[in-house]
């Protein structure tokens, strides 16, 4: 036990970092994200699947919900995701039987890296990366120790990395390839590993069910999100990524793929190295995002460490190895204004100045325009002003008006903001046909009054809101830093008797499309 004590201290210390981090360095200043208000949505619907996401974020956002629902109880879930993760690493380079040494690089190439950000949203990324990476943690404890009892915790792991995003199939996908392509080929005469599998399928069916009932909305999200975004990534700037999203530290991940493909030792999970390349090939072809990837990388971290610490031997290697680490740190550091919104929103954008990085991707938006802020860090402010504004317009209506206003969010985004903060500002349902939204719209439309919270103003053939007589531009959003700036609180008022047809016309075409009574 002795000869494990100093490495399981190191992974807890950076567990424990990992653990600690959302808490400590997002600055109040910055609220959710706007998908982290939608995934809070769906935790007040629950069911097997929705349109954006499989059900285990938003299981987990009924967690924090019954817990109080404040933004602790958010963060606590990201941070546990990246301590859990740390462990998982610690594990691999254990059973690959590292030292201490290893142990430490891995686990510091893990922390000094983009999974700083990842790991303070609530977002379903966090989970591609701890059951990636357990899933190989298994397929290692295969290989070393062969038992019919780590082909069922991979299956089980496979059925829950389903559950938690659906690029894990791009795992799977990679993963059934390099079996063929390796000596794990084996495993396919053996029948615990088909009723591993299987047991895999059992924990993700309900939710296959549920995406085949509602018309595989997975497809539908799949299209908007490569019309809307992945169509305009360049496969180069994908390659680029996999470089920049561990910098500090990217000759651990790439010394441990030289390892496992160089060195004896290291061939024996030559599985790993192909699932790797099959999934950097899917990706590459499917035109994806750089950091789709990112969850196959604390794999090849642990393997670095293991790479790392074999070269560092000799007299000076103390000396080296502490200078390879300070200047991880000291990197991570200088870049860490980019990865956590740690200081109040006008400094971090004063900092970027200073950093002279006001013209560099890092600041590009999806609208290709650069900004004062990341747009992620864009994206965490702005709705509390958004809610209060509204709260307020509807609280200064008369009563007997309402109950005749609809809320309704032009995008997920807004809707998800207004529906955060409902309870305490005491506002009714909110609704939008954005994401998952569309399955909770009313089947019928008795509103005289329609408060809408959007971008921008209808377009002028739109045929609902032509029918309204009356249209009041009553606030916005004035943060100028936020991505929801200049945000419109519009009153609409004076309905004909086309906007209740219209409107019920619209409901019904969007939910049919989802096989939605």
């Amino acid at each position: 036990m002795k000869a494990f004590s100093r490495p399981v201290y190191i992974i807890g210390i950076f567990a424990l970092i990992k653990l600690l981090i959302p808490f400590v360095l997002i600055h109040p200043g910055f609220e959710l994200h706007r998908d982290e208000l939608l995934y809070l949505a769906d935790a007040d619907h629950m069911a097997w699947g929705y349109i954006e996401m499989p059900p285990l974020l938003a299981a987990l956002g009924w967690l924090s919900k019954l817990a109080g629902g404040s933004v602790y109880t958010v963060y606590f879930w990201s941070g546990l995701s990246g301590a859990l993760t740390v462990i998982v690493v610690g594990k691999i380079v254990l059973a690959l039987k590292g030292n201490s040494t290893a142990v430490f690089f891995a686990c510091l190439g893990f922390l000094c890296a983009g999974f700083l950000r990842m790991h303070i949203l609530f977002q379903p990324n966090f989970l591609d990366v701890f059951f990636w990476t357990l899933g190989s943690y298994y397929i290692i404890c295969q290989i070393n120790s062969p038992h019919k009892k780590y082909f069922y915790y991979l299956g089980i792991c496979f059925g829950l990395g389903i559950l938690g995003k659906y690029s894990t199939a791009f795992y799977i996908l990679a993963f059934t390839a390099a079996i063929f392509l390796t000596q794990q080929r084996k495993w396919l005469l053996n029948p615990h590993f088909y009723l591993a599998m299987l047991l895999g399928l059992l924990v993700c069916l309900p939710n296959l069910y549920w995406q085949y009932i509602h018309h595989f909305p997975v497809l539908h999200h799949m299209n908007l999100l490569t019309e809307q975004q992945l169509q305009y990534n360049s496969r180069v700037d994908f390659m680029v990524d996999q470089l920049l999203m561990l910098l500090p530290g990217f000759f651990i991940w790439i010394g441990g793929l030289w390892y496992i493909l160089m060195k004896k030792e290291g061939r024996k999970y030559m599985v790993i190295a192909f699932i790797y390349i099959g999934i950097i090939g899917l990706l590459l072809y499917f035109n994806g995002k750089g950091y789709y990837a990112a969850a196959i990388y604390p794999t090849l971290v642990a393997f670095g460490g293991i790479w790392l610490s074999e070269w560092l031997r000799g007299k000076y290697a103390a000396w080296i190895g502490g200078a390879m680490a300070t200047v991880m740190v000291a990197f991570t550091l200088l870049i860490l204004p980019i990865l956590i919104p740690y200081q109040s929103p006008e400094k971090l954008a004063a900092t970027y100045q200073r950093m002279g990085i006001g013209e560099s991707p890092m600041l590009r938006w999806e609208d290709h325009q650069q900004h004062p802020l990341p747009q992620d860090f864009a994206d965490m402010i702005g709705w509390k002003e958004m809610a209060d504004k509204t709260a307020k317009i509807y609280h200064s209506l008369p009563d007997s008006v309402k109950q005749q206003t609809m809320i309704y969010g032009d995008s997920y985004s807004h809707a998800a903001c207004l529906s955060f903060y409902r309870k305490p500002l005491h506002l009714p349902e909110i609704y939008s046909d954005g994401a998952s939204f569309l399955f909770w719209l009313p089947d019928q439309f008795n509103y005289r009054y329609f408060l809408f919270v959007t971008d921008d103003l209808p377009d002028a053939d739109d045929s609902f809101f032509n029918h309204w007589g009356k249209r009041e531009i009553l606030d916005s959003v004035n943060n100028q830093l936020s991505r929801q700036y200049r945000n419109k609180i519009i009153l609409y008022s004076a309905p004909d008797d086309s906007v209740k047809v219209i409107a019920e016309r619209n409901i019904k075409a969007g939910r049919k499309q989802f096989n939605l009574p």
